[in-house]
């Protein structure tokens, strides 16, 4: 636990700089290469489902178990003092995205509140994958809340979560299968059977984090209507979690999330959550962002106070 801490205090601060990423990537992009050429290698269409989904499966298992192991390996190889826990830290820090999901979403949130949709769609298209031109200015306003509320937890509490139970081993498996989930995860011809597990696996994974994250939100709005709208409409969510956090945001802003949307040149007829809700403003997305701010810092809490009972004990 404290290792996560300070893994994220190095991530909240300064997250992974534009200057690293240039240089050497992101530990996350190189185990998306990893995935691509299996993806390529051994996802074959003409195969019959069953054997593409086993062949996706067994591919899963092996990935995260690298990913784990590899965790493991540099845990144990690091030295036992001050230098190797922080370089231990900084690792955690690169599987951890609190800063990074700030940013992506106020990116959005500063030209709505101007008035500038054009540089509006421009920025929501790089963190949703609905059609930005199809969208406006409520629309662009619910995908960043939606997008905020959902990443919250997978992004922030689930990879905390399992680190916390596992070390660094447990938050590398961790993002290993979400990284798995958003490449291969998707319910099309492709990847319906290939990807079938690793979906299901990123299910189960995000299982008990994405109800933290609703609780965290719901908590530190403190509206009594966040928790009702959440435990009445999050089940009405296409996903078994997302529609927790996503619940809670609406019901926290009052205002109303999800419903259908444009992917392409297809439509997407969700329900919506909290639906007797008027559409969110720009002023609401500011609004969210504090909110998540101060969700993030309640959670920092509980994983600080833990820990410390934790060694008291």
């Amino acid at each position: 636990m404290a290792l996560m801490l300070a893994g994220w205090t190095v991530e909240a601060s300064i997250g992974w700089p534009d200057w690293l990423y240039r240089k050497i990537g992101h530990p996350v992009t190189w185990f998306g290469f990893l995935v691509h050429h299996f993806d390529k290698l051994l996802n074959r269409p003409e195969a019959p489902h069953p054997v593409r989904y086993s062949i996706g499966a067994i591919t899963t298992g092996l990935l995260v178990s690298l990913a784990a192991g590899l965790g493991y390996l540099i845990a144990r190889l690091l030295p036992q003092t001050i230098a190797g826990d922080i370089v231990e830290a900084v690792i955690v820090s690169s599987l951890i995205a609190s800063r990074s999901l700030y940013l992506h979403v106020a990116a959005v949130a500063s030209p709505l509140l101007q008035g500038d949709m054009q540089e509006a769609r421009k920025e929501i298209s790089r963190i949703v994958g609905r059609d930005p031109s199809q969208l406006d200015e409520a629309g662009i306003t619910r995908a960043a809340l939606e997008s905020l509320s959902e990443n919250a937890s997978d992004g922030v509490i689930a990879p905390l979560f399992w680190g916390a139970l596992f070390g660094l081993p447990g938050i590398a498996a961790y993002k290993a299968v979400n990284t798995l989930d958003s490449m291969i995860g998707h319910r099309n011809v492709r990847y319906e059977a290939f990807g079938g597990f690793a979906a299901r696996l990123d299910d189960a994974a995000n299982f008990i984090p994405a109800r933290m994250t609703a609780v965290f939100i719901a908590l530190v709005s403190g509206k009594a209507r966040a928790f009702r709208v959440m435990l009445r409409d999050a089940k009405c969510h296409r996903s078994p979690n997302a529609g927790w956090p996503e619940s809670a945001m609406a019901g926290a802003l009052n205002v109303r999330l999800s419903g259908p949307r444009i992917y392409g040149d297809r439509t997407s007829s969700e329900p919506w959550l909290n639906g007797e809700a008027p559409d969110p403003s720009p002023a609401d997305l500011h609004r969210g962002l504090q909110l998540y701010v101060r969700a993030m810092a309640c959670a920092g809490l509980l994983l600080g106070l833990t820990a410390l009972m934790l060694v008291l004990a």
